[in-house]
């Protein structure tokens, strides 16, 4: 593991990912982009014209592929050198360009969904017909065709188009705040010695066995975070607002309804998720009694959520050992998605440590031109190797997606983003669990995966709540304050953990430093997407062969169809409350095993 102070020049090359598998330089970079905005001039040839015949919309959109073929790209280079760097001016600039001729591209396209929608449902069947080739965009064109209500005129989709630059501001304002700018003290354990305080280390300093170390961190970190609140705070506000603004120029009713609507998510499913929750929380005030219990301390605090509360939660995890484990857990999926999780490991698809500037967290690009790239900030933790098998499952779905579907319908949707890497988790876990009957070692993988399942269902929709609170705070016209946002954070932080635990006041503060409040209501589907793959991978421990062979078919489903009726295939009917009931009856199944343990 190397040190998060270390210099990016100076990180191992076999730990970093190689992009030059997307482009052999920056030159051939700043070739493409300066290609690339020669588009706009040919898109504009199919201005008008969209709707005259059959082969003029085939050639047209069949221009739209060769673009996002290219731009897909031109970003993940652009932004893949920035994240390893984020106070790299060069690649700031980079990233700045590219979005610049994105939006170039995007301004000139405009045209392209309200002439779409001008087609008569009778001419469109009849360009099918004539050009059967066509038939590769249905998809698509009913996707475009279905919001009809939502769609402006050509001059104000033009004027929106060009307005995206600016929104996406509030998000890269935060990202540089927290990831470059926002630095904090180092903090001294039980015995006085200093550790490296940072947005990527904090995690496994609050996964220490030393209380005191973990309560400096705690206060290190929202002490640092406090003292900036109100900018923060500005910055959410900030974005809150340019989600209405769309929403309203759109006609939705909601931010929510505007942001779920391009995935064919009713709103009711996130309504409904929370509600779940609420019904269910006090199997989360149980699993907290007990680890105040197992704890053996007269109080818990925030920063006592997050420690393992067995002894061998010590044990070191190298990335060689996590890569060999994960390999064998998921051997369940077959020798061909096993080959292709070796290939993504031997040929550096994967940036592993965490270096000076580097963003924190972990994430799979999601674009697989030409492959998937994983960003990680390993530390030998049990932790960092679910989080390995968790970022190697999107990237393989982005494979899947982007080999068996054309290009019209090559990405997925998000609400079904997170199944395949909870999938990866839960056969993980289940693996682990398998290869032991000894009480601490269960016990201790029990715990992770309580740990992880508080983190994944309860906690994501304690921020799905939080968020949807900021979004009709905004449309009702309430300024998105620190105070204001502190206050109810704490009100819902202590609704969540209950009475057996001391919702120390630096957590009000906790909603400054999350990433995904601008993601656009994206966090909930973190909850519904474990309950998925809880329901997955049961289905492919008990029935093996077919069950793999239907999950397989939804990895290449893209968004071939709608959400809900690809993870039938899988096997899972996401319109009932059936599967997010089960895994939180599951959740209480291993509290009361853990219970038993103790």
């Amino acid at each position: 593991m190397l040190d998060p102070n270390t210099n990016r020049k100076d990180v191992p090359v076999e730990f970093t990912w190689n992009l030059a598998d997307i482009f052999p330089s920056d030159d051939a970079w700043y070739n493409e982009n300066e290609a690339l905005k020669a588009m706009p001039e040919r898109i504009s040839a199919y201005q008008g014209r969209l709707g005259e015949s059959a082969d003029t919309l085939y050639d047209a959109l069949k221009l739209e592929d060769e673009i996002s073929c290219r731009l897909e790209p031109l970003f993940g280079y652009a932004s893949c050198s920035l994240d390893v760097d984020q106070s790299s001016a060069k690649y700031q600039d980079m990233r700045g360009k590219a979005m610049s001729t994105a939006v170039a591209i995007s301004s000139a396209a405009a045209f392209f969904t309200p002439e779409i929608m001008e087609i008569t449902d009778e001419a469109l069947e009849k360009f099918y017909a004539e050009k059967p080739e066509l038939s590769e965009y249905r998809r698509a064109l009913y996707q475009i065709r279905r919001k009809k209500a939502h769609i402006l005129s050509p001059a104000e989709e033009r004027l929106l188009a060009s307005a995206r630059e600016m929104a996406g501001s509030p998000d890269r304002i935060g990202s540089i705040f927290r990831n470059a700018d926002l630095k904090f003290p180092s903090v001294a354990d039980k015995d006085g010695n200093l550790h490296t305080l940072t947005a990527g280390s904090y995690g496994p300093l609050m996964e220490s066995d030393d209380r005191v170390l973990r309560k400096n961190a705690f206060e290190g970190m929202y002490s640092r975070v406090g003292e900036f609140k109100n900018t923060a705070a500005t910055i959410l506000d900030s974005q809150m607002k340019q989600l209405k603004f769309f929403a309203e120029a759109r006609g939705y009713g909601s931010t929510l309804e505007a942001s779920l609507d391009d995935t064919e998510v009713p709103t009711e499913v996130y309504l409904n998720l929370i509600d779940a929750v609420h019904a269910n929380l006090p199997k989360l005030h149980r699993y907290v009694a007990l680890r105040k219990k197992l704890l053996g301390v007269d109080e818990l605090h925030m920063y006592d959520i997050y420690t393992p509360i067995v002894k061998s939660a010590d044990n070191k995890i190298s990335f060689e050992e996590a890569k060999s484990t994960v390999i064998e857990a998921l051997s369940v999926l077959g020798e061909d998605y096993i080959e292709l999780l070796k290939t993504g490991f031997d040929n550096r698809w994967i940036d592993v440590y965490e270096n000076a500037g580097k963003r924190s967290g972990a994430y799979s690009s999601g674009s697989s031109r030409p492959h998937p790239y994983v960003l990680l900030n390993h530390k030998d933790t049990l932790d960092s190797m679910f989080t390995l098998a968790h970022e190697m499952g999107h990237a393989l779905h982005s494979y899947h997606s982007t080999k068996y579907q054309p290009v019209s319908t090559a990405d997925y949707v998000i609400f079904v983003a997170e199944v395949a890497s909870t999938v990866n988790e839960v056969l993980l876990n289940r693996y682990l669990l398998s290869k032991t009957t000894d009480k601490a070692e269960r016990a201790y993988l029990i715990n992770h995966f309580l740990d992880s399942f508080k983190g994944t269902v309860y906690r994501q929709t304690q921020f799905a709540e939080f968020e949807l609170m900021m979004g009709r705070m905004c449309e009702n016209g309430e300024a998105l304050t620190a105070d204001a946002l502190n206050e109810k954070y704490l009100a819902l932080n202590k609704l969540y953990y209950g009475d057996s635990i001391v919702s120390d006041e630096p957590i009000a503060c906790e909603w400054a430093r999350i990433p995904h409040f601008f993601y656009n209501y994206y966090v909930f589907q973190y909850a519904t997407g474990y309950s998925a793959a809880v329901a997955i991978a049961n289905r492919i421990l008990t029935e093996g062969e077919s069950a793999v062979r239907d999950y397989k078919k939804f990895l290449s489903g893209g968004s071939s169809t709608d959400p809900i009726s690809l993870l039938r295939i899988a096997g899972v009917d996401m319109s009932t409350p059936e599967p997010v009931n089960s895994a939180l009856s599951y959740f209480e199944e291993l509290i009361e095993e853990m219970e038993k343990l103790s």
